[in-house]
């Protein structure tokens, strides 16, 4: 009886011991994205010397486009603010398990239906215009991502065949769209345009970044609550390890599969709405889909960078947008090619995988070392027991 009040002592102690192993992990995380980005740099700078330019004048050029001066601030938060949302898409289905490469289609539908509901709302206040955009074209983005769910826990199609191909449908259908039924008759490679009253106020008179980066920044944050602090976050993660142990616990793993896609389509989904009216000055969709750029894609890369952490994820996506940006600023002052930036990109992500990758390799080799030597070894023990 005397041991019994010890148990409410005993908890504190180890949730301390908790919240320190996650804070060692987290720093080892970003010790191994800090080394990661150093290589990536490092390479770029041998290979622009190699190459004929001055990586020294590259990277300061880099420097001032994305962080020099508050319009490059402004610049690389503009364009982090796409890719906190396609980057979340997915990092929530990779902790879930799966493979969502349909980021770029679900945000291409979203952009779509902001242009849509945008462009019909004139006259209605900005207070109850703007969130009426945003959801819609969240809901579009989850409404696109269903189809691969439902072929994924029905068929058993893999998600990553079923997203790729829905990307492409989803290119097709814009241009159809565009060209033929939202056409804007002033200008035929665009849409019409949304309402003023629907877009986004700038964060700084004549800057690209507006409010529409506070949403990314929600929803990422609301993502860490749930994949970590809800009861809904854990099944997701508990699903990515094991759906055996997930139905033994008493959930359902289709549920899982499922709201884990509708989560990441309407995060790109809104992705696409702030293209549309949250990024001056277009407040269109053009055909070439040029004004939504590849930040579909480039959002699997920020995950990754980010750990698959919604938090981490907000980091790896000002990393991310600030070599965008800088990347045009070197292009003007040290006529470096744009594609420099895609190699350091490349590098990063393959130097953030090499650590997992060895690992792999090396059991890899463990066990077919210990198949071979198996044999081998119970070989003489049983002929001295068939002598026996």
């Amino acid at each position: 009886m005397s041991q019994l009040p010890a148990e409410p002592a005993a908890r504190p102690k180890q949730k301390a011991a908790g919240a320190g192993h996650m804070l060692r992990g987290a720093l080892a995380s970003l010790v191994q994205v800090v080394l990661a980005a150093g290589i990536g740099l490092a390479i770029g700078a041998i290979m622009m010397n190699a190459t004929g330019y001055d990586w020294k004048e590259a990277y300061h050029a880099l420097w001032i486009g994305s962080f020099g001066d508050r319009w490059g601030l402004f610049d690389t938060l503009a364009d982090a603010t796409p890719l906190i949302l396609t980057g979340l898409t997915f990092g929530l289905c990779f902790r879930a398990g799966y493979f969502n490469i349909g980021a770029q289609g679900q945000m291409i539908i979203g952009a779509l239906v902001a242009v849509a509901v945008g462009s019909s709302l004139g006259g209605v206040p900005t207070l109850v215009a703007v969130p009426l955009v945003v959801l819609a074209a969240g809901i579009a983005g989850a409404i696109w991502s269903m189809p691969a769910a439902l072929l994924k826990v029905t068929r058993g199609v893999h998600e990553v065949i079923s997203t790729i191909m829905f990307n492409w449908i989803a290119i097709y259908l814009s241009g159809y769209l565009v060209f033929n039924v939202m056409n804007d008759p002033r200008s035929a490679e665009r849409t019409v345009r949304v309402a003023e009253n629907v877009r986004m106020s700038a964060l700084l008179p004549g800057a690209d970044a507006t409010s529409a980066l506070f949403i990314s920044v929600f929803i990422a944050v609301f993502f860490y609550w749930l994949l970590y602090h809800s009861p809904w976050g854990y099944e997701m993660r508990v699903a990515g390890f094991s759906h055996d142990a997930l139905r033994y616990a008493g959930a359902n793993p289709m549920w899982a599969v499922n709201v884990t896609f509708l989560l990441a389509g309407l995060a790109s989904g809104i992705a696409g709405a702030t293209q549309i009216i949250g990024r001056p000055p277009t407040y269109a969709l053009y055909g070439d889909l040029s004004n939504l750029g590849n930040f579909g894609f480039d959002g699997i890369a920020v995950a990754l960078i980010g750990r698959s952490h919604p938090l981490g994820t907000i980091l790896a996506a000002v990393f991310f947008g600030a070599l965008s940006t800088g990347a045009r600023m070197m292009q003007i002052i040290a006529g470096v090619p744009l594609d420099m930036i895609r190699v350091v990109h490349g590098v990063v992500i393959v130097a953030l995988a090499a650590p997992e990758l060895w690992s792999i390799l090396r059991r890899s080799i463990s066990r077919r070392v210990a198949s071979r030597t198996a044999p081998a070894a119970s070989g003489p023990a049983a002929g001295k027991g068939a002598q026996q």
